[in-house]
């Protein structure tokens, strides 16, 4: 689940995934191979990164960017390589290395939205080069595309679909999985976090620090969380904010996750109620009912927009999704709800739903090298949330199971939201057809003995449950220090001053609070 940092229209995205390389890497996982025990990589240990001033438009004048280069496949090394895009803040005051961040997703690109919403680190220039990224198949790095395979998923899961049919549900599964391969090129089969965790370690060596100094929200939990199971003594000042499951298998996460945005929607349509110029009028309740008619009109009807592409209502709902992950975004959603249902103008809806990147892209990078921003395809960021997903999911049930279960799934998933229900579902068997992913993170990413680590849990958050943060401490051992935040929202530094204080206190000056700790919701 994308953590919502900012609230500016191009970098507005959520909060929603080789079996033999992964399988390799959960039995093996050596920590660096130029120390003789595993394959040779000194050669990624030992580079630097050279930063100039970013290009493309809307780029802020001190944001410098650069790239670091990871083998495709660390059991082998010589395969081929990968370009991750890299993008950092120098620090203004006394430098005592770099804080990496990770917003979330998963899927979600860093550089942009360190570019946008950058003002919220800024306290940490103070200590740190503030450094973000673009994980493998996110992006400009080597992004992933499903071409038409969303909307096969997708239809799979119609709500009109015969589920006495079930046959034909996995058949457009499988197509959906074919075209993701087709379309995401040689770094597919080697997405996901575990990899992605060793890259943070070369990026770690690369930036010149001898631990990792980490900000990792939502999704960025999971990818902190297995850095440390993976290397413990690299561990430095480690924050995950808005903490996810390590346990809960994907079709318990998407019922969690469809309540949760349910939730947030029902109270953004309360408040939208209160306005004269709420798009759904003054009853709430109505309102309530009319979004649910407007998801099922568009998904019959799509609208086309400037992209040439059709709108429907599966992509309304993954866009006012990732609008329900901060209050601060709602009047935006209102209006550019108002300009789809009063006149039919997707624009304002595509900011959300896109991330600002381009319909049209090559989505793939000759040789592994870093694509150009316009080159992004318009549907990286659901097709690598899936293609990451399912590469950390160990669980693929078979056939006769999703046959004889199918049509509990989908009365489950719509009774715990009309909205988001068969959008979370088709999340949850898009892994339908794909290599099964690692048990490294389900089973190895416990008792983790590194320095301590501070863990943000929002009572109120739609997205990752506060008991999630209560787990994942317990499972990550007594390194792990929860501070509990009595807000609402998905994740806290953002959105609550007590945590973004408590946050930088123990970042930039080690002061950690102590256990039990709590931020009380922040006065108006």
């Amino acid at each position: 689940m994308l953590a919502k940092l900012s609230t500016r229209s191009a970098v507005r995205r959520c909060a929603v995934t080789g079996a033999a390389a992964l399988a390799l890497l959960a039995a093996g996982l050596p920590a660096v191979a130029s120390d003789g025990t595993g394959p040779d990589l000194s050669r990624f240990y030992q580079q630097k990164v050279a930063w100039s001033k970013c290009k493309g438009d809307g780029m802020p004048e001190d944001l410098q960017c650069g790239k670091v280069t990871v083998p495709l496949d660390y059991a082998r090394p010589r395969k081929g390589t990968l370009d991750l895009a890299l993008a950092r803040y120098r620090a203004t005051g006394r430098k005592r290395g770099s804080v990496l961040l990770n917003f979330g997703g998963p899927g979600g690109a860093g550089v942009p939205e360190l570019a946008a919403g950058g003002k919220d680190f800024m306290g940490l220039t103070n200590g740190y080069d503030v450094v973000t990224f673009d994980p493998r198949g996110v992006g400009r790095s080597s992004p992933v595309s499903c071409g038409d395979g969303s909307d096969e998923a997708s239809a799979a899961t119609d709500e009109d679909i015969d589920v006495s049919d079930p046959q034909a549900v996995l058949r457009q599964l499988k197509q959906a999985a074919d075209q993701c391969a087709k379309h995401s090129g040689p770094v597919l089969p080697y997405i996901g976090t575990v990899n992605a965790s060793r890259d943070m370690d070369v990026m770690r060596q690369a930036l010149g620090d001898k631990k990792l100094n980490y900000l990792g929200f939502s999704y960025g939990t999971r990818l902190g969380a297995v850095y440390a199971a993976q290397f413990p003594k690299k561990v430095g000042r480690l924050v995950l904010d808005g903490v996810d499951t390590l346990t809960e298998p994907m079709s318990e996460q998407g019922i969690a996750g469809a309540e949760g945005q349910q939730t947030a929607l029902d109270d953004f349509v309360d408040w939208c109620a209160k306005d004269i110029a709420c798009p759904f009028g003054q009853d709430a309740r109505d309102g309530r009912d009319q979004v649910v008619q407007l998801v099922r009109s568009l998904d019959e009807d799509p609208v086309p927009t400037d992209f040439g592409q059709q709108f429907t209502g599966q992509d309304l709902v993954g866009a006012i999704g990732q609008a329900l992950y901060s209050q601060d975004l709602w009047p935006s959603l209102e209006r550019a709800l108002a300009q789809l249902v009063e006149d039919g103008d997707t624009r304002g809806i595509m900011g959300f739903a896109t991330g600002g990147m381009s319909a049209a892209g090559r989505g793939k990078a000759d040789g592994g090298g870093l694509v150009d921003a316009n080159d992004v395809p318009l549907d990286n960021l659901p097709a690598a949330l899936m293609a990451i997903n399912c590469a950390d999911d160990p669980d693929r049930p078979s056939a006769d199971r999703i046959t004889k279960e199918l049509g509990r799934l989908r009365a489950e998933y719509e009774q715990a939201s009309p909205v988001f229900g068969r959008y979370r579902l088709t999340e949850v068997l898009m892994c339908y057809g794909r290599p099964k992913g690692t048990d490294f993170i389900r089973d190895k990413v416990r008792d983790v003995h590194s320095a301590r680590m501070l863990l943000v849990g929002t009572r109120g958050d739609p997205a990752t449950p506060y008991r999630w943060t209560v787990e994942t401490a317990k499972r990550l051992g007594s390194s792990a220090v929860v501070l509990d935040n009595k807000g609402e929202g998905h994740t806290g530094y953002a959105s609550s001053k007590c945590v973004h204080g408590k946050v930088d206190d123990f970042l930039l000056y080690g002061s950690l609070p102590p256990t039990g700790s709590s931020c009380g919701p922040d006065e108006e």
